[in-house]
């Protein structure tokens, strides 16, 4: 069988690169297009008068400001006409860019689609206006500012339009304006909170600069200036030039956020209550040392405020990703090399801040520091974190290095060092250990269809002298007409990097695949059919003979519709060889080999409507049994200041293990939301698991009184039922954080 399946991989290769070659056999029809020799330009006027960010545009700087109103579609279809004009004006004073836009539509208010109020909301739910910048030129960065007609703010940084941080956050403001005929947003973005690179006096300085507005009631997205369909607003080989902009002189550029928290703990178990309660002060400094180069501290570190992660049953073999929710390491996090990929990374910064492993208790974070230099050469970074010892854990210190090298047009390559310490601990009898890996990566982007991106990392263990390596290969082709892709990762068993995260050890995979993007000119509810195959196959890294399993993803039907809901029917040939101790929610797995074929469902309606619904089937043989899960979701969101969901999972298992069990599990969570406006919010959900018994309350209200200046409220409670006697965890957290920028 693996050598059969060996051989299916090869030919799909074959064909994947007859694809990639026979470049003409796609490109006559909405092609990509290569950037202008001569990027166009966007004036930024300078501000004689005082500006009010209010999101009316009443000044009369504004009206005096040129206008870009050239924008090109994107969706639902590449080109032509497009019904709803954007007006976007740059202006600048002292202190601030600022951007002011009117977002056109002939229903006015009735029109507007914004399904919460929420920082960082999503952006296919919504009425968007986004703004990219690229201050340094670099071609493969930038920072992108979004708002929605409510002007709710959502910020993050992009790197080389492949990878991006979400939850970066930024100090700018913005505030809307809402009419019959459209909506205002104007952006005020300080000069401290971008890093851009310095000019001779008395010469204005030029940007790399994209706008973007989604129309979400008709799905149509525009975009100044022109970028082809296949690529992102993030592309800025293609962005426009900002000109005649004036940078303030050097000035001192810090800025202070410090907090103050009180967090009671309160445990019931076997009949008894225990409860402590505790101050805590502590906060964060950023330095711009200079337009390039920032340093950041940190302070007895805390991160109360942070979203708790979902439960899961996780019934595949391999390790599960939660990805980083705590500001501190979001900033600048895609510069690390590995950043944006789930299955092998070599520095996971939430390896930080826990007592032994990523299940465990929080661990104190004494202090530490963070510096990071980008030009449009290359950049430099360096983080170092002491965390404290406790009953369970040793301290420990966390050490990375980082240095990348731009080249060419949008190529790199880098390296980075990840150390880890762990103190000797008299108290729990534990030695010094170390823990070291040696990274290098790169990223090649030959045309501007072509992305290609390799990662080889070494890790060395104290503890045991091991030795191993892991790495990643990936090759893909991305136009308006079809995606074709190869990926290949390996990892060996002795690979052990103590601050990163692996999938699974032992192993080499392989993943090729592609899909046609077909756009049915005379279906207007269809906006692309995107049918396709993907091959994941894996066998083991010390005897690349011996096969561990493979899957065929098979989707004939990958659907959108224009309003923005999706269709798709999958189905998956398995292969499995089990030859360790397995068993998915505790069912033991007899070794051996298995065959099975699932197949799957799914669906999800117009996001944007008041009411949408999600749902999921996925059904076929399981190992040596069955499996069926079901998942069901309603979201109702009758205003933006109100919204309600309610999500299901049901898992059945039927015959399956060395016992022929059967078991059912149920996950069910309930959220809601209400906002008074983008800066006051209440949120809460409760989560409830049969398969452990265990309920999870977290409610979170936030009061944001000045920019990302926060009042937190924050209740947690956990309650397992499974055990002999209950057991109950209760959390009561109220922190301030302010922050001042000098």
């Amino acid at each position: 069988m693996a050598h059969f399946l060996l051989k299916v991989t090869a030919l799909f290769g074959l064909v994947l690169t007859t694809l990639l070659l026979d470049q003409p056999l796609f490109a006559q029809e909405g092609s990509n297009f290569p950037p202008p020799a001569v990027a166009p330009k966007v004036i930024a006027s300078k501000v004689k008068g005082t500006i009010k960010v209010d999101g009316k545009l009443l000044e009369p700087e504004w009206k005096m400001a040129e206008p870009t109103v050239d924008f090109f579609r994107l969706e639902p279809r590449q080109g032509g006409e497009y019904n709803y004009r954007t007006d976007v004006r740059v202006i600048f004073d002292e202190k601030n860019l600022y951007v002011g836009v009117f977002c056109a539509d002939s229903v006015g208010k009735k029109g507007t689609r914004v399904q919460d109020l929420r920082r960082d909301f999503d952006g296919g739910e919504n009425d968007i206006f986004m703004v990219q910048l690229d201050p340094q030129n670099l071609k493969q960065y930038c920072v992108s500012y979004q708002t929605t007609p409510y002007g709710n703010q959502k910020d993050l940084q992009a790197f080389n339009d492949s990878n991006r941080d979400n939850e970066w956050n930024s100090l700018w403001s913005v505030r809307t304006h809402r009419t019959d005929s459209g909506y205002f947003a104007e952006f005020a973005i300080p000069f401290k909170s971008l890093r851009y690179e310095e000019v001779e006096p008395g010469t204005s300085a030029s940007w790399g600069i994209t706008f973007s507005r989604l129309a979400r009631r008709d799905y149509e997205r525009t975009v100044f200036p022109a970028i082809p369909q296949s690529f992102s607003p993030y592309r800025m080989t293609y962005a426009a030039q900002l000109v005649g902009i004036e940078l303030p002189k050097p000035s001192t550029n810090v800025r202070i956020e410090p907090f103050m928290l009180y967090q009671l703990d309160e445990v019931k178990e076997n009949g008894n209550k225990t409860g402590d309660g505790a101050f805590k002060m502590g906060g964060d400094i950023k330095w711009a040392i200079n337009p390039n180069s920032v340093l950041d501290l940190t302070f007895n570190t805390d991160f109360a405020q942070a979203e708790v992660d979902r439960a899961v049953n996780n019934l595949e073999r391999f390790n599960i990703f939660f990805p980083e929710r705590r500001q501190f390491f979001l900033e600048n996090s895609g510069i690390w090399a590995g950043a944006g990929g789930q299955s092998i990374v070599p520095f996971f910064s939430r390896t930080i801040g826990l007592q032994g492993n990523f299940n465990a208790e929080p661990a104190k974070i004494n202090a530490g520091g963070r510096y990071t230099m980008r030009n449009e050469d290359q950049a430099i970074a360096g983080m170092y974190i002491n965390q404290a010892g406790s009953n369970n854990s040793a301290a420990a210190n966390f050490m990375v290095g980082r240095y990348l090298q731009n080249y060419g047009k949008e190529n790199n390559i880098g390296i980075m060092v990840t150390h880890r310490l762990d103190e000797k601990s008299e108290t729990l009898n534990t030695k010094q250990n170390n823990n070291t890996t040696v990274t290098l990566d790169g990223f090649i982007r030959p045309t501007d269809e072509w992305s290609v991106s390799y990662m080889l990392s070494g890790s060395r263990d104290n503890s045991n002298d091991s030795l191993g390596v892991a790495g990643t290969l990936f090759a893909g082709r991305n136009t308006n007409k079809y995606y074709v892709g190869w990926e290949s990762k390996f990892v060996s068993e002795d690979y052990n990097p103590e601050m990163g995260f692996v999938y699974q050890k032992n192993v080499i995979e392989h993943n090729p695949g592609g899909y046609y993007i077909w756009r049915p000119k005379k279906i207007p509810w269809i906006r692309r059919l995107d049918p396709g195959a993907f091959i994941n196959f894996y066998h083991d890294y010390t005897n690349p003979k011996k096969f561990q399993q493979a899957r065929i993803y098979l989707f004939p039907i990958y659907l959108f519709f224009t309003d923005g809901s999706f269709l798709q029917y999958a189905i998956f040939p398995t292969w499995q060889n089990i030859n360790f101790d397995f068993a998915p929610l505790g069912i033991p797995i007899p070794q051996g080999q298995y065959y099975y074929t699932r197949q799957q469902v799914n669906f999800y309606t117009d996001r944007s409507a008041k009411v949408s619904l999600s749902g999921s089937i996925n059904w076929g043989g399981f190992y040596n049994g069955q499996r069926s899960t079901l998942e069901g979701g309603i979201r109702v969101a009758p205003i933006p200041h109100a919204s309600f969901t309610l999500d299901y999972e049901r898992n059945q298992l039927n015959n399956l293990g060395v016992n022929k069990e059967n078991l059912s599990t149920h996950l069910t969570t309930i959220g809601s939301r209400f906002a008074l406006n983008p800066r006051i919010q209440l949120s809460a959900f409760y989560q409830y698991n049969t398969f452990d018994d265990r309920g999870r309350w977290n409610v979170r209200a936030s009061w944001e009184y000045r920019p990302l200046s926060f009042i937190y409220l924050v209740f947690n409670d956990t309650k397992i039922d499974a055990l002999e006697k209950p057991y109950q965890e209760q959390q009561f957290i109220g922190k301030v954080t302010f922050l001042k920028q000098f």
